[in-house]
């Protein structure tokens, strides 16, 4: 495992979308052990999209509190309600703000194997699936932003 640099604001490579994951194989499995240790490296990280370590594959990793989570190829299939929340990113350090995400959110992806699954999350896990399966698209946060606090 490695400590992978985090990409900041002013990167070109995160406005890029990512590629699709073709074949996850022992090299998906070594960035996202890598994305782990990065993430788990900060002191405020609850996920981290490849793009933020610089590799524009479709990979992210998560943990809210609820037990890791790796996805490759993640894409929201369902949503509902509405809710508003406060994010930040640890790539725009030191900014947050409030914006609407879903309040529900089911997701499909690949685990590390390669297997199916589907994922639903609720509140603050809902708002980290959005946050990072837009970085994956070239989205930041701060392009929903309603109000800086």
């Amino acid at each position: 495992m490695a400590l992978r640099q985090i990409r900041l604001q002013d990167d070109e490579i995160l406005r890029k979308k990512s590629k699709i994951v073709e074949v996850v194989d022992d090299r998906i499995r070594q960035i996202l052990e890598d994305m782990v240790e990065t993430m788990y490296h900060t002191e405020i990280g609850g996920g981290l999209a490849a793009p933020q370590v610089g590799i524009l594959k479709r990979l992210v990793v998560i943990d809210m509190g609820q037990g890791l989570i790796k996805l490759v190829n993640p894409r929201i299939i369902q949503q509902e309600g509405s809710q508003e929340v406060i994010e930040g990113c640890l790539s725009i350090p030191n900014k947050w703000g409030k914006l609407i995400r879903p309040d529900k959110v089911t997701i499909q992806a690949l685990n590390e194997n390669g297997e199916e699954l589907t994922l639903t999350g609720t509140g603050d896990l809902a708002k980290c699936f959005c946050h990072e399966i837009d970085h994956l698209d070239g989205i930041l946060f701060t392009d929903f932003v309603v109000e800086y606090i």
